[in-house]
C-alpha cells in the first residue's frame, strides 16, 4: 500500500457570545502549499466552530492523507483521542450521564470527512503565539464578524 501524503491542518473557532454569531478558520499545509478557509454564521456556538474547523479542513482534502491535525479546542481534540466520541456511539449518542450528545449532527460530519484518512489529533494552547493557531483565530474572528453570516442549520438553542 502506498504512503499516504503528508498533510497540517490548524483549525480554530471563535463565537462573539456563546451563543452568538461564529466563524472557523482553518491553514492547511502540504508541502510548498498553504490554503485558508474561513466561514461566519449568524447564531452558533464556540464548540460548533471549533468542530466545523476541523472538519472543513478534512473536508477539503481530496484524496486520502496522513493528517496532523492541530486545534486548540480540548473539546475536539479530547473526543477524538480519548475515545468519547467512541463511547456516544455505543450508547446510542449518550453522554455518560445518559444526555444527548451535544453537536451530534457535527460529530457524524466528521466521522464522513475522516474517511480514509489517518488523522493524528494534537492541541496547541490557544494565544500562545503558534503562528499558525494564531491565523487561525484571526480567520475565525473576522468570519464571525464580517457580513453574509450564514445560518447553522444544526444549531439548537
Amino acid at each position: 500500500m502506498p504512503e499516504l501524503p503528508p498533510v497540517t491542518i490548524y483549525s480554530d473557532g471563535a463565537c462573539l457570545g456563546n451563543p452568538g454569531p461564529g466563524g472557523y478558520g482553518t491553514v492547511l499545509l502540504f508541502g510548498d502549499q498553504r490554503r485558508e478557509l474561513s466561514a461566519g454564521y449568524r447564531l452558533t456556538t464556540n464548540n460548533r466552530m471549533e468542530l466545523l474547523g476541523a472538519i472543513a479542513g478534512l473536508e477539503a482534502l481530496t484524496r486520502p492523507c496522513r493528517v496532523e491535525l492541530w486545534s486548540d479546542s480540548q473539546y475536539v481534540v479530547h473526543a477524538m483521542t480519548k475515545g468519547w466520541l467512541d463511547g456516544w456511539q455505543r450508547r446510542g449518542w449518550r453522554t455518560a450521564k445518559k444526555e444527548p450528545v451535544a453537536n451530534q449532527d457535527l460529530w457524524l460530519r466528521m466521522l464522513r470527512a475522516i474517511g480514509e484518512h489517518q488523522v493524528d489529533w494534537q492541541w496547541v494552547r490557544g494565544h500562545t503565539g503558534n503562528v499558525e493557531n494564531e491565523r487561525c483565530d484571526v480567520l475565525a474572528m473576522t468570519a464571525a464578524s464580517g457580513g453574509g453570516l450564514l445560518d447553522d442549520a444544526g444549531y439548537r438553542a
